[in-house]
């Protein structure tokens, strides 16, 4: 009897060995891919379970599925002094990866031709495991994260994804039509590209495949990446939001958060979140997040990866949302800069904003969601201060009120409640947002 599983993962490891992924140069640093560098940071996915800052020096780190390393490289450059270990079936993206990492200074990594089902075999215990783009290639999905669950430790973090049934529905036709075409068989090459291709183009414009999946780019050498990892993907599948409830329910994990979560808001689909047609005005607030999650999903399929963090079940967590902190929180509160606005742009850019009187265009540094976010000098200037290290709430507060001792109207002193409220309205703002991280006092 043929086995189809193992007939399925030799495809999927020749094809990876034939086209190593992703095909990116080695000499690319993604020093200043600030938005990617933020889903890749250990730092920022504890604080949304924990709501604490840590420190990923000496930290172990490992890249499941690692391919040609980019994004190994991504983890080393997201997570200062932390140990990265990648892994993958595809001896060819291995070796590229080793290569990548050396390339560019970090020798504090290593590679492994190794299935993420034998990930217990190294013998080692992670606080942070990135499985990126892999999870959905496995026949079944609960095998891959109970091997990562193996190797978790207590208190770490998985960050993994799989293909949205939803959103990825025409590619998913496209691959069970070149499948009937017999494109799919072996190992695609060149000619199964061609194919592809030819068959496209010959399609009518308003013809669905076409319409909806299709771009000009891809007829160019360009785009045979593309058409590889979409119309040809060996073992591609997708899922749905209560897919990874029940399987992260089997494999004994706990949801933390979509990672994108700000792009998850079910509210954010309504015309009017304040003024819900009664039903939904009575109903929402009482739903699960899972329940939140799928209705997201079903009304507005818009995201290719459902992309989400999980972790061993943890105690109760003394976590209070912050805009439930009180105004003695606030004030024994603690101020950290995201740990990606640390380029050396940023800085420039602050202190010349500040020093001419002018908007500071912060989200030209980091944005996480649609849209521009700029901020004034004067609020501006309580930014300076995290450049070199985090500060006390009440520290900002007084800078504050030296940067602008007067009220602009009245030319009377501003009053410490004042600056208190300014301050921490701009805060919580920039906390909400994901340029700041805040630790609550006691």
């Amino acid at each position: 009897m043929v086995d189809i599983a193992s007939d399925l993962f030799e495809k999927i490891r020749q094809q990876f060995d034939s086209s190593p992924y992703p095909r990116i140069p080695l000499e690319k640093s993604p020093k200043n891919e600030t938005d990617r560098l933020y889903i890749h940071s250990l730092v920022n996915a504890y604080y949304l379970r924990n709501q604490k800052v840590i420190d990923t020096q000496g930290k172990l780190i490992l890249d499941a599925g690692c391919g040609t390393g980019y994004k190994s490289l991504m983890l080393a450059e997201a997570n200062p002094g932390a140990k990265i270990v990648g892994v993958d079936i595809s001896v060819e993206s291995v070796k590229l990866a080793r290569e990548r990492l050396a390339y560019h200074g970090f020798d504090n990594a290593e590679f492994h031709v190794l299935a993420l089902e034998e990930l217990p075999s190294l013998n080692q215990q992670f606080d942070y495991i990135n499985c990126d783009e892999l999870l959905y290639l496995l026949p079944d999905i609960t095998v891959g994260l109970k091997a990562m669950q193996a190797v978790l430790k207590p208190d770490g973090i998985i960050r993994t994804n799989l293909h949205s049934s939803l959103q990825r529905t025409s590619y998913f036709r496209a691959q069970k039509a070149f499948t009937m075409m017999g494109l799919m068989e072996g190992n695609p090459g060149e000619l199964e590209v061609e194919i592809v291709r030819e068959t496209i183009q010959a399609l009518k414009n308003d013809v669905q495949l076409k319409a909806r999946t299709w771009q000009p780019d891809y007829a160019t050498p360009k785009g045979e990446e593309t058409i590889f990892m979409n119309y040809l993907f060996q073992g591609d599948k997708g899922y749905t939001i209560p897919d990874i409830f029940s399987a992260l329910a089997e494999s004994h994990l706990e949801f933390i958060s979509m990672v994108n979560w700000r792009q998850w808001q079910l509210l954010d689909l309504f015309q009017e979140p304040d003024n819900l047609p009664t039903f939904l005005a009575m109903s929402l607030p009482d739903i699960s997040p899972e329940e939140s999650l799928h209705l997201y999903e079903l009304f507005h399929p818009v995201h290719r990866l459902l992309d989400f963090c999980c972790g061993h079940p943890q105690p109760a967590l003394d976590i209070l949302p912050v805009t439930e902190w009180t105004a003695d929180h606030w004030r024994g509160a603690t101020v950290h800069l995201c740990p990606q606005l640390k380029t050396p742009q940023f800085p420039a850019t602050l202190i010349a904003c500040v020093r001419e009187v002018r908007p500071f265009p912060i989200s030209q540094f980091l944005s996480l969601m649609e849209g521009l976010v700029n901020i004034d000098s004067s609020t501006a200037s309580c930014l300076i201060p995290l450049l070199e290290q985090p500060q006390p709430m009440m520290a900002l507060v007084e800078r504050w009120r030296q940067f602008r001792p007067l009220d602009p109207v009245t030319l009377q002193p501003i009053e410490l409640q004042t600056a208190f409220e300014i301050v921490q309205n701009l805060v919580a703002k920039l906390a909400e947002l994901g340029y700041l991280m805040l630790e609550r006092g006691n």
